[in-house]
């Protein structure tokens, strides 16, 4: 059991507890715990399995200890269970409205009863939220603006959550004897940022051994449809999954087909056509007779075309692309050389300067920048200059200790509302690396998010604008930007930009990398790290850089340090 699920059940249970009005610190033991988990680098299931003292994570008592040893031989957290019981599913939804959090839930929920998000909506249609006691109108009418987002997103998970579930069950269907091939398929394979439903294909002459081990899965909370050779079920997390096993001789097929895109299917199937072919799930047929299906590589083969990867399969400009045999060489995770957007205990990380270097070393980073917040960003112990000075100082002294690992003094600065820098020019100046980013005023006019953006991209000090619409998937809207207009600028003053790896930015998203790639605006993908664990979410960035359809070439840091200094504008 990979560590984010044990973290997941501890949030929920937080979150639970919060609206529940349930002791604070006992909330934020839970808060506190799921922290440590998510950033502990050591696997708690192998830690468990080995028995070993798992009070040596910060935050973890022999209580939680007890608890996650729970999670991990059982699959589940009894005391979760028996609270999801006592709160309404619709309840938890509302936590995914923008602004919405555990505090006000348990008001919507306890004071006025509400349990669902149409009921949250039309009480703030007849005005109720706006009368409660710390409400006013601009939490109603923000409720309402952003409700449907929520529900949008209810059934939805992110990639991160996506693939955590889906590859820890193909690894435990693998382990059958009787399986053959097992594989994630659907928008999970696509690497979308969200996914509503999940696919997983086996091959097996026998479907009963993998559906029963589906069934019986710690992950999973209910059958909902078992036939023949497809079963249906739903996650703990509400997601609901289909596991189909196919024959070997269609398993190529079965892929290519559920894999998608929809938009991306039509084409191939009209392509066969044109061909005298029909193309399904099952295989590729002249006629009765099937003459293609084993492999995907057979499938796009059969129909005219060299494998497209799954990233790509969305309709855009994969097909012109095979037409002119220049089906791009996506960037992968082992191109990348350097992670350029971190954070240290100096700001809001968890870690240490040299913690973080030796992370990224053991991991076969080359360099790295150590990025934390200015000022401007309190709550995370932003840095003033004369702080900042003093922590550049700190890098220089840990890069001489360091050895094998290049560290670059940086800073992560804010753009101001009112469209100014957070730090004065002389002070980023000294910077060997400055990302300029929006964390606040989100919701301004484009006008002033646009002057804003362009303050920082005619900066002469500034090198990169970093997660550019500030959103959170499924949370946070971001800023209403302009990217003709950025993209444009960013290019005219040589300044990169950045695809931020968490999985809940991934911020370009890939449409607009892609509109950056054909600018050539160099791409920097970062993890945004605040844990020596924050590294493990680079892939993520790496699939969006793919859906983008780069290359390493379009990425800087694939570069040798040496190459990538020759790309600062300054």
């Amino acid at each position: 059991m990979k560590n984010e699920v044990i973290a997941s059940q501890f949030e929920l249970l937080a979150d639970i507890l919060e609206i529940q009005n349930a002791n604070p610190f006992r909330v934020r033991a839970y808060r506190n715990a799921a922290r440590t988990i998510s950033s502990t680098a050591e696997s708690l299931s192998d830690l468990v399995a080995t028995k070993a003292d798992l009070t040596q994570f910060a935050g973890i008592g022999k209580d939680l200890a007890k608890q996650i040893q729970e999670i991990v031989t059982t699959g589940q957290h009894a005391g979760l269970e028996d609270l999801k019981k006592q709160v309404p599913s619709g309840v938890l939804d509302m936590l995914r409205i923008p602004g919405v959090g555990p505090k006000k839930v348990s008001v919507f929920f306890n004071e006025l009863g509400l349990k669902s998000l149409e009921e949250l909506k039309a009480a703030c249609e007849a005005g109720q939220i706006s009368q409660l006691k710390g409400f006013g109108k601009k939490t109603e009418e923000s409720i309402l603006a952003n409700i449907g987002q929520a529900a949008e997103h209810a059934q939805r998970i992110s990639i991160a959550d996506a693939r955590a579930a889906a590859e820890t069950i193909v690894e435990d269907l693998r382990k059958l004897p009787e399986v053959g091939q097992c594989e994630v398929a659907g928008s999970c394979r696509r690497r979308k940022e969200t996914c509503g439903d999940l696919d997983v294909l086996a091959t097996c002459s026998d479907p009963g051994p993998p559906m029963d081990c589906l069934a019986g899965h710690y992950l999973v909370e209910a059958v909902l449809q078992r036939g023949e050779t497809k079963q249906r079920v739903r996650l703990k997390t509400g997601v609901e999954m289909d596991l189909r096993v196919v024959p070997e001789e269609s398993f190529g097929a079965a892929m290519q087909y559920f894999t998608g895109s929809k938009e991306h299917n039509v084409v191939v199937r009209q392509r066969a056509k044109d061909l005298g072919l029909k193309v399904n799930e099952y295989g590729v047929f002249r006629g009765e007779t099937q003459v293609a299906g084993r492999t995907e590589q057979d499938v796009y083969a059969a129909v005219g075309m060299p494998w497209i990867p799954p990233e790509l399969r969305e309709n855009r400009r994969e097909f012109e692309w095979a037409d002119g045999g220049a089906i791009p060489e996506l960037v992968t995770i082992g191109d990348i050389r350097g992670d350029l957007h971190m954070h240290t205990t100096a700001s809001d990380g968890a870690a240490t300067i040299e913690e973080m270097a030796l992370a990224a070393k053991e991991r076969g980073l080359k360099y790295i920048a150590i990025t934390d917040h200015s000022k401007r960003v309190s709550m995370a112990n932003g840095l003033d200059e004369t702080r900042l000075r003093k922590h550049w100082e700190d890098i220089r002294a840990v890069r001489e200790r360091v050895k094998g690992i290049e560290i670059l003094c940086g800073i992560e600065c804010d753009i101001l509302e009112d469209a100014t820098m957070d730090l004065s020019d002389d002070c980023l100046a000294e910077a060997d690396w400055v990302i300029a980013v929006l964390h606040y005023g989100l919701k301004q006019p484009r006008e002033q998010i646009m002057k804003r953006l362009m303050t920082a991209v005619k900066n002469p000090h500034v090198d990169i604008i970093g997660h550019c619409t500030g959103r959170m998937i499924g949370r946070r809207e971001g800023a209403d930007v302009n990217f003709t207009e950025l993209l444009k600028a960013a290019a005219d003053h040589q300044v990169m930009m950045e695809i931020n790896a968490h999985p809940s930015r991934l911020d370009l998203d890939d449409v607009h990398a892609a509109a950056a790639k054909d600018l050539g605006i160099p791409i920097v993908i970062s993890t945004d790290s605040h844990s020596v664990n924050g590294f493990d979410v680079l892939q993520f960035g790496v699939d969006q850089a793919r859906r983008a359809g780069l290359t390493a070439a379009d990425v800087a840091n694939t570069k040798s340090l040496k190459d990538f200094r020759k790309l600062i504008k300054k």
